[in-house]
C-alpha cells in the first residue's frame, strides 16, 4: 500500500503538468515514482539528475554494465521498484539477471554495487584496487556519485512505498520484497 498518493495530471499545478508533459515526451509515460515525487517539484528535479549521470556513466562503461551496476545496487537495497525496473532492462536485452554471464568489468561493477548497498564501510580493498587499475579518478567519482543517486532513488521508492508500475509486473522477481 502506498504511503503517499501519486499526483494527478488533471488536478496538478501548471508547473507539475509541465513536468508530466516533459516526462511523457522523453519517455512515453510517467512512472509511479515520478508521479509521487511531483508533490515537491524541486525534489523531483533533484532526482531527475539521475538521467545525466546515467548517460555519462554509460558513456564510460556501456549501457549493459550501467544496468547491471544499477541492478546490483537496487537489489542490495531491496528496492522493489528499481530492482524490477533494471530486471526489465536486462531481460528485454536478452540477459538473465539471476544468472548473468559477466565480463570482468561487469563482475567488478556488480560486486561494487552490492558492496555499496550492503556495507559501504567495508568494501573489499581488492575492489578498490581493481577500480584504481581500470578507471581514472574522475570515472571513479562518477561511479560513486551514481551509486549515491541510485541508492537515494531506492530509498525514496522504499520509504514512500511507491507501488510497482504495471509495466513491471511481469518482470518482478519472486520473493518477499515490497
Amino acid at each position: 500500500m502506498p504511503y503517499l498518493p501519486m499526483t494527478e495530471y488533471e488536478t496538478a499545478s501548471a508547473e507539475v503538468r509541465a513536468r508530466y508533459d516533459e516526462q511523457i515526451a522523453a519517455h512515453g509515460r510517467i512512472t509511479n515514482m515520478k508521479r509521487t515525487l511531483l508533490h515537491h517539484v524541486k525534489a523531483f528535479d533533484v532526482y531527475m539528475e539521475w538521467y545525466p549521470l546515467a548517460e555519462q556513466l554509460a558513456a564510460v562503461i556501456g549501457q549493459r554494465a550501467m544496468a547491471l551496476y544499477s541492478y546490483a545496487i537496487s537489489e542490495g537495497n531491496r528496492c522493489l521498484v528499481c530492482g524490477t525496473f533494471f530486471r526489465k532492462i536486462l531481460i528485454d536485452s536478452g540477459s538473465d539477471p539471476d544468472n548473468p554471464i559477466l565480463s570482468e568489468e561487469e563482475q567488478l561493477l556488480m560486486e561494487l554495487g552490492f558492496s555499496i548497498s550492503e556495507d559501504p564501510h567495508n568494501i573489499d580493498p581488492a575492489i578498490y584496487a581493481q577500480l584504481k587499475a581500470r578507471y581514472t579518478d574522475e570515472q571513479v567519482v562518477l561511479l560513486f556519485a551514481f551509486a549515491g543517486i541510485m541508492a537515494a532513488t531506492n530509498l525514496f521508492n522504499t520509504v514512500a512505498r511507491v507501488p510497482l508500475d504495471e509495466v513491471l509486473y511481469h518482470y518482478r522477481k519472486a520473493g518477499p520484497r515490497e
